[in-house]
């Protein structure tokens, strides 16, 4: 009976610790995401300029690129462990706080400037005119169109992956982890590329459906690449997942995780 209480408080603190990683990632993901860098500056190389849709593309990526791999990866842990219902909780969840960092962050733009603040930052580090509060607005108040497409991008993501993962999972069992993680999250994020860019810059803006393509396959051949080469790191996370819980009491979560659907 103790060891039993034991056990559940492991399970608690790990899938509270997991939801934590998800949610913060997520939503610094999101915050981050208004950045655009070049990943080939970044690494010193040329211009990639990958014919693509009949256009020369280069690697510009959101900075939010950095953080969405956790995010997946956690997803799949979480899947593998608590089920599809554990995973789309802390979705609702997460979408549910990403809406309200946006809505947070609209009204903090629309506060007036203290003068003095407006004073002390108004030149740059090369001595140039600067005005932070308009830096301040154009950095995080991007549009409704950026917001809804990520909110619509990410739950259609989450659901596709968890149920993909569930899916493959009743078919292979134990075996082949890096398949159900690696093919639901190709499948999941070559929807998740194309349906935020259609819906903040094709309904909400003004690209053609051309572009959308183009920038849509850059950046799905970015996030495949990257759920191939986290492989390992799934692998690593479940050795120590199951040393912390113990081995029989890890694969007991599992098997109801992939039968039942919740271990909650």
């Amino acid at each position: 009976m103790v060891q039993q209480s034991v056990s559940e408080q492991k399970r608690q603190r790990l899938f509270l610790l997991l939801c934590g990683i998800f949610l913060t990632n997520a939503l610094i993901a999101e915050i981050i995401g208004m950045k655009i860098f070049s990943v080939e500056t970044l690494l010193g190389l040329p211009p990639a300029q990958l014919l693509i849709g009949g256009e020369k593309l280069d690697f510009n990526m959101t900075a939010g690129v950095v953080n969405w791999p956790v995010v997946f990866i956690t997803s799949d842990i979480i899947n593998e462990y608590f089920g599809t219902k554990g995973v789309k909780r802390i979705s609702y969840l997460t979408a549910g706080f990403i809406v309200y960092t946006f809505i947070t962050i609209y009204f903090a733009t629309q506060l007036p400037p203290a003068k003095f603040w407006l004073d002390i930052n108004s030149t740059d580090a090369n001595g140039n005119p600067f005005n932070i509060n308009e830096a301040f607005f154009r950095i995080f108040n991007q549009g409704l169109g950026i917001m809804i497409g990520s909110i619509v991008a990410f739950l259609l993501g989450q659901i596709l992956d968890v149920s993909i993962f569930a899916w493959l999972r009743r078919r292979t069992g134990s075996k082949y982890i890096w398949l159900r993680a690696t093919g639901s999250t190709m499948f999941s994020q070559l929807v998740d590329s194309f349906v935020v860019l259609t819906i903040a810059f094709y309904v909400f803006g003004n690209w053609d459906l051309k572009q959308i393509f183009s920038v849509g396959s850059i950046n799905y051949l970015y996030k495949g690449c990257i759920a191939i080469l986290l492989t390992p790191v799934l692998y690593i996370a479940h050795y120590f997942i199951d040393q912390y819980l113990g081995k029989d009491y890890a694969e007991q979560l599992s098997h109801h995780a992939a039968h039942d659907g919740e271990v909650l």
